[in-house]
């Protein structure tokens, strides 16, 4: 479990195909930034972009990571070399909860469709598809590339949030531009809700 609050950008050093292994999917290197890797062991959970993985391998600076070809599928950018990423170790239960509770399971795949300046924030579009619409909520909760954000405005198919500059300065989020494709999950409790909802009914 996470909380969505960046503790570090890192970036996708090298991957490794596991055919050869006999298994689908890839195997990453991944820099891990400013991200204390002192208290992490293999078997810990990293949130990549969004994505919860389990570590292999880990030194002082670097760790590894095995990607099933089922989360390449419902994934963006996790098969792309030099790709920087959002990092966050999985909370304790001691932590903090500064954002929202996030599972790391990515529900779609949203596009970008705008990302300007707004004095001193900057205004994020996402389209998202119809599938998810439902989950959200005006001042709710959704997960972009792993970063907690809230939703300003929801439109059709398209939610916008607001970037401060702290959020832009210490994730990836600063590098969107239109037409880029992010990772999003929705908030949790939304998609119980609607189950419940939809058992009942």
């Amino acid at each position: 479990m996470f909380t969505g609050i960046i503790q570090a950008v890192g970036q996708i050093k090298e991957i490794h195909s596991m055919k050869e292994h006999g298994n689908e999917g890839l195997s990453l290197s991944i820099s891990a930034g400013k991200l204390d890797l002192t208290d992490v062991l293999p078997g810990d959970s990293i949130a990549v972009n969004g994505v919860c993985l389990t570590v292999t391998t880990l030194t002082e600076d670097l760790f590894t990571v095995d990607v099933s070809q089922e989360t390449l599928n419902c994934t963006y950018g996790l098969d792309q070399v030099a790709m920087c990423v959002n990092l966050e170790k999985a909370m304790r239960l001691s932590d903090r909860l500064g954002g929202h509770l996030v599972s790391g399971h990515v529900d779609a795949i949203g596009t970008v469709v705008k990302f300007e300046s707004i004095g001193e924030s900057f205004e994020l579009i996402v389209r998202v598809p119809e599938s998810i619409v439902r989950y959200l909520a005006h001042k709710g909760s959704i997960t972009v590339n792993g970063v907690s954000l809230t939703v300003n405005r929801i439109e059709d198919s398209e939610f916008s949030v607001n970037l401060i500059p702290h959020t832009l300065a210490m994730t990836t989020l600063s590098t969107l531009t239109p037409g880029m494709r992010v990772n999003l999950e929705t908030d949790m409790l939304a998609r119980y809700v609607a189950k419940l909802l939809n058992i009942q009914g």
